[in-house]
């Protein structure tokens, strides 16, 4: 099945489920999002893929998705020429940093959400707050913080460009953000909110999950789970590929 008709399969069954609760509930109580998939399966060539969104909605406001990935260790250096060589010679170590995020919206985020609930949600790019491992000072910090973001930027791991969510067929919302192919494995947050007169009034959180698939993954684990025996295994593998390529040219 093509990924349009899934999606409203699982919109429409979503939606029956919700509307037969109207009489318990108020009809601006009525929202809920979620993911058509959960699982992303990085397998051999893996070009990256798009994640779809879909959920219901009744009554006023705007839709918002923030996506965040697995929170990692960084550190930023700089380089400075002394003496006609390129040196590091600072360096800030920064802690729980998204290793992915992007953002879908059904309008323009200023038109959604209000500056003071961006910053404080850490809505958009420009919003995330990169904090150091150590005490150092914010003045000296915001450059490394802002070079760890353009290179994120420049890896396609960090999206300035806000996705669309479509309010078309209301109350039915629907919309997709792409993940490229290097996208880190591990379990992403994302997080479906509501927001009306620029104020969030309600929301929901689903988990994506980014895994090696077919042989990469049991590659994979036995590097990680098994770290001796792979390595000998890879030790020795090599070593008959190097026998069997000596055959092969003692006999050209």
């Amino acid at each position: 099945m093509s990924a349009a008709p899934r999606i409203l399969l699982r919109v429409g069954c979503l939606a029956v489920l919700l509307l037969s609760l109207g009489t318990r509930a108020r009809a601006d109580d009525l929202f809920l999002g979620d993911l058509m998939d959960h699982r992303i399966a990085i397998t051999t060539g893996f070009a990256g893929t798009d994640v779809f969104i879909y959920g219901v909605k009744q009554g006023p406001g705007d839709v918002v998705v923030v996506f965040r990935g697995p929170r990692s260790a960084y550190a930023v250096r700089r380089k400075e020429r002394i003496a006609g060589i390129w040196l590091n010679t600072d360096r800030v170590d920064f802690q729980g940093v998204p290793t992915f995020y992007a953002v879908a919206s059904s309008k323009p985020l200023d038109e959604v959400v209000s500056p003071k609930v961006q910053a404080n949600l850490e809505i958009g790019v420009d919003h995330l707050k990169q904090a150091p491992a150590d005490e150092a000072g914010g003045s000296d910090v915001v450059p490394f913080a802002d070079a760890l973001v353009r290179v994120k930027k420049s890896m396609g791991l960090y999206q300035a460009d806000v996705a669309n969510i479509t309010l078309d067929n209301r109350p039915l919302f629907s919309g997709r953000v792409h993940f490229p192919a290097n996208v880190p494995t591990g379990n992403y947050e994302v997080t479906v909110m509501l927001f009306n007169g620029g104020e969030m009034v309600t929301g929901n959180s689903a988990v994506l999950q980014v895994s090696k698939g077919g042989a990469d993954a049991w590659i994979y684990e036995r590097a990680h789970d098994q770290a001796a025996a792979y390595g000998l295994c890879a030790i020795a593998g090599a070593l008959l590929l190097g026998w069997a390529a000596h055959l092969v040219f003692r006999k050209i």
